[in-house]
């Protein structure tokens, strides 16, 4: 495998003409799963930008593949400064091919900075299509998959993802996260909070992988699953709200919902919480009834 990641070689066959940038998935486990093209576009591509070049390494052995084209690395810490530079092979006429660790490149990894910059410059861009975490955990999770969003990773701090999931709260397409397995618990613990303990929803961990698991159930027996300790990459599927509300969202209402639960001894927090849960609104919907006048 030729690695140069800081020099700018030319490229035999590099034309005046612009080129192409491929965006290829690549496999979330099981090698097998590699799209049959991605072993044609890796050992013909004038440059592989990859997220973690020895990972790329690893996939090039399993398939049996010889790079001969660059190879540099681009990742979220240099994604910013490489962009100009596989740009302008772009524009020389070179066919960049773009690959994230697993998975499709710009679905929560590097590739959508370069893809807006290609499309800027006029060059074509086009894709490998493969494997997708987002994907295999709906079809496997049993919940409805017509309507969904997917919302990537959630804030680490605890009042930013607070915030998230209170603004997610009257969404009724199914809802899918990706989340690091030692903060899976309070990922989950924090969707409890906010959209109730029955909510149904699935843990996909280490999808097609030799130890893959899914844990299907209401987001409160899954908080008491994951206190025991999450390993692997996770993917958390959560159904929707419900389309209809439990209680009226007109100002007035949730001002006396939260009035209500006050006077029954929780506190404003927890009130407006769960007012803004059983009526199907952001949270904050509730506060500007409570505290706007």
């Amino acid at each position: 495998m030729a690695e140069d990641e800081d020099t700018r070689a030319d490229v035999a066959g590099a034309t005046d003409e612009a080129g192409v940038l491929v965006l290829a998935g690549t496999p979330i486990g099981q090698p097998g799963d590699a799209p049959a093209r991605l072993a044609e576009e890796l050992s013909t591509a004038d440059v592989v930008a990859a997220e973690d070049t020895r990972r790329l390494k690893r996939l090039t052995t399993d398939l049996g593949v010889t790079i001969t084209g660059r190879v540099v690395s681009y990742f979220e810490g240099n994604e910013q400064r490489r962009t100009p530079g596989l740009v302008e092979d772009l524009l020389a006429g070179r066919r960049v091919l773009l690959v994230t660790d697993a998975g499709m490149p710009s679905v929560s990894d590097p590739g959508y900075r370069l893809v807006a910059a290609a499309v800027e410059a006029g060059v074509r861009v086009t894709a490998v299509p493969g494997p997708s975490a987002v994907l295999t955990a709906l079809a496997v999770s049993g919940l409805p998959v017509d309507r969904f969003c997917f919302e990537g990773f959630l804030p680490r701090k605890a009042g930013e993802r607070s915030r998230r999931l209170a603004d997610l709260t009257a969404e009724q397409r199914t809802l899918v996260f990706f989340e690091a397995p030692h903060r899976t618990e309070a990922a989950l613990a924090a969707m409890a909070e906010a959209w109730g303990e029955d909510r149904p929803a699935a843990v996909c961990r280490e999808l097609t992988k030799t130890h893959e698991e899914v844990r299907r159930g209401p987001l409160g027996e899954l908080v008491a699953w994951a206190a025991e300790g999450v390993r692997g990459e996770v993917t958390i599927v959560v159904a929707g709200a419900s389309p209809a509300a439990a209680i009226s969202t007109d100002d007035a209402t949730l001002r006396a919902e939260v009035r209500a639960r006050e006077d029954q001894g929780m506190t404003r927090k927890d009130a407006i919480l769960d007012v803004a849960r059983l009526a199907g609104v952001p949270k904050r919907e509730v506060y500007q009834a409570v505290h706007v006048r």
